[in-house]
């Protein structure tokens, strides 16, 4: 605790020794100012210890405040990370013999991306006789009877069409050629695709490359 007692009994004992011995002119030249220092130090001190002592200890932490409303649902988010779709449509007269596949809103493919397209050429049997997939990268030709068939693609950054090219007639061909053929589809991110070395006709290497698996894989069928 601050003790400030003793000044104001010091500065009322000079005030009674100055009138009792009758020198006011001591008070004014030698004891005034000395007391008037003091007193200047006793005012300080008294203000330092009022508020001291209006500053108390930290009271306890409030009550929790009410948890807020819960925030509307996001929108489904756009991937640009790399992706694999297969698509299974028929070749026919009807549809100029091109199947035509538009990239829904949850993909974003830009200008730069490599996109490539792969055909289910053939099956084949491992050791334990399980069916394994042999794909082919586009373009694939054939030698046919009729002549030179070929699948083939294109694409923009929007779509991909996947059409037939022959030196004949393609009402000729048979069905084996053109119905139900099955597609999947690779986009590639440019930083992926200029930054690594990768066999583009490897369907399994690009795949590993973007972290694909088959559970991963869309599957659609073309009308």
């Amino acid at each position: 605790m601050i003790q400030f007692v003793n000044f104001g009994t010091l500065f009322v004992f000079y005030i009674n020794i100055a009138w009792v011995r009758g020198i006011p002119e001591l008070y004014f030249t030698i004891l005034n100012p000395y007391i008037m220092k003091r007193v200047t130090l006793f005012l300080a001190v008294l203000t330092s210890a009022f508020f001291i002592s209006c500053e108390g200890p930290a009271g306890p932490p409030g009550p929790p405040g009410f948890d807020g409303l819960d925030g509307l649902d996001g929108q489904d988010g756009i991937n640009i990370l790399g992706k694999v779709i297969e698509i299974e449509g028929t070749f026919s007269f009807d549809n100029d013999y091109t199947l035509f596949y538009e990239f829904p809103n949850t993909i974003e493919v830009f200008e730069s991306d490599i996109v490539l397209v792969y055909i289910l050429w053939d099956q084949t049997e491992d050791n334990t006789g399980e069916l394994v997939d042999i794909w082919r990268l586009l373009p694939q030709t054939r030698l046919l009877n009729q002549g030179i068939l070929q699948y083939n693609y294109d694409h923009t950054f929007f779509d991909v069409s996947i059409f037939l090219e022959s030196d004949f007639d393609l009402g000729t061909l048979q069905p084996g050629d053109t119905d139900n053929q099955v597609f999947r589809i690779a986009i590639v991110p440019a930083e992926y695709g200029q930054g690594a070395r990768f066999d583009r006709s490897n369907l399994q290497q690009v795949m590993d490359l973007l972290d694909v698996e088959e559970k991963d894989i869309s599957r659609i069928k073309l009308d």
